[in-house]
């Protein structure tokens, strides 16, 4: 949403030029502005003293911070819901519940899955190198069967 020219102080300036006598018309030259902006901005803050203006500013920001919150909540509570059945007692299962919740809602991010399922990132970006390893594994394990020969 565009960013109005006009701070609610301003426009309520605007309002009272108008109620002090002079015309719409002439007004709304004088401030570069449209005749139906007037009338919006009257419908909107016609009445309002400045501290008004701002005290409702004010409330509008905060009642849009709530509804963020709201919906943050909303959202962390239904990606629990799909995974809840799930046991989830180690790393490996954990990686595959914060998976399955980023197929689910793609919305939900790595860093707030990760936190949902209590996983550390790192610890859901970790690959397991088993398949690598077991050859090294099986060396060592013959180096210490076998007895020395000092």
């Amino acid at each position: 949403m565009r960013k109005s020219r006009f701070s609610g102080e301003q426009i309520i300036g605007v309002l009272k030029e108008v109620e002090s006598g002079l015309a719409v018309g002439e007004v709304c030259r004088k401030h570069g502005i449209c005749d139906q902006t007037y009338y919006r901005w009257k419908a909107l803050y016609g009445g309002l003293d400045v501290n008004e203006a701002r005290r409702l500013r004010q409330l509008e920001d905060e009642n849009r911070r709530l509804k963020q919150m709201a919906a943050d909540q909303a959202l962390d509570i239904h990606a629990l819901r799909t995974v809840l059945a799930k046991k989830v007692a180690t790393p490996a299962a954990r990686r595959e519940v914060v998976g399955e919740m980023r197929v689910a809602h793609p919305e939900l991010s790595k860093r707030r899955a990760c936190g949902l399922a209590g996983l550390g990132r790192s610890s859901f970006r970790y690959q397991p190198r088993k398949a690598e390893e077991s050859g090294l594994t099986e060396r060592l394990k013959q180096l210490v069967s076998c007895p020395s020969d000092s």
